[in-house]
C-alpha cells in the first residue's frame, strides 16, 4: 500500500497490526481520486473508520487542505499518525480517537467538501454512518459528497431525507457509493 500521486508519491503506508481492518486496495484509491479529478484541491475531508488513513493521507498529498482522522481502535490511530510523519504530511491532518457516531452526533464543527466511510464489514455501520450524517447534515459542504466503500452484498437503499445516490462503483467485490445533497434539500 503506497500513496499514488501527489507530495508524498510512493511512499509506503503501514497496515494496522492484525486483521481488524481492510485497506482500501491501490485500485480502488486510484479510482476515487481519478472521479473527483481536480475537486480534491483544497478540499477538506473527513476519513471516518479511518483505519490507516490512507484515504485521507491520498488527499492531502493530492493538494486537500485538510483532512480529519477518525478511528476508536488505538492501533489505527497509532497507524495513521505514523503514516502522517512518513508522509510528512502532518501539518493538514487531525487525528482523532472517537466513535464515529458520538461524533457524527455532536454539532458540525466543520462542513467536509467529502466524507469517506469505509467501516468494517458486515456490521451495519456504513448505513448508520450515512443516515448519521443525512439527520445532521451541517457536517457536509452544500456542494460536498459522501462516499462509501462496501462489499455490494452489503448494499441497500436507504431512506434519506437530505441526500442522494448519485453514482455507484463496482471494483471487483468493492462497492463505491456517491451520496451528495438532494437538490431539493438545499
Amino acid at each position: 500500500m503506497r500513496i499514488n500521486t501527489g507530495l508524498a508519491k510512493g511512499r509506503r503506508l503501514h497496515a494496522v497490526p492484525g486483521n481488524t481492518t481492510r485497506p482500501v486496495t491501490d485500485r480502488v484509491k486510484q479510482a476515487v481520486f481519478n472521479i473527483l479529478g481536480d475537486d480534491v484541491q483544497g478540499s477538506s475531508w473527513l476519513d471516518l473508520f479511518a483505519g490507516t488513513g490512507a484515504i485521507g493521507i491520498e488527499a492531502l498529498s493530492r493538494g486537500a487542505a485538510h483532512s480529519t482522522f477518525l478511528d476508536i481502535a488505538p492501533l489505527a490511530i497509532r497507524t495513521i499518525q505514523h503514516n502522517l510523519a512518513t508522509t510528512q504530511l502532518q501539518a493538514g491532518a487531525r487525528v482523532i480517537r472517537q466513535d464515529a457516531f458520538e461524533y457524527l452526533r455532536g454539532l458540525p464543527n466543520t462542513r467536509y467538501d467529502f466524507i469517506y466511510i469505509a467501516p468494517p464489514q458486515y456490521q451495519g455501520l456504513w448505513d448508520r454512518a450515512v443516515l448519521a450524517i443525512d439527520q445532521n447534515p451541517g457536517w457536509l459542504a452544500e456542494d460536498g459528497a459522501v462516499i462509501v466503500q462496501i462489499n455490494p452484498r452489503e448494499h441497500h437503499e436507504l431512506a434519506l431525507q437530505t441526500l442522494e445516490l448519485t453514482q455507484q462503483r463496482r471494483y471487483g467485490s468493492t462497492l463505491l457509493c456517491f451520496y451528495e445533497r438532494r437538490t431539493d434539500a438545499q
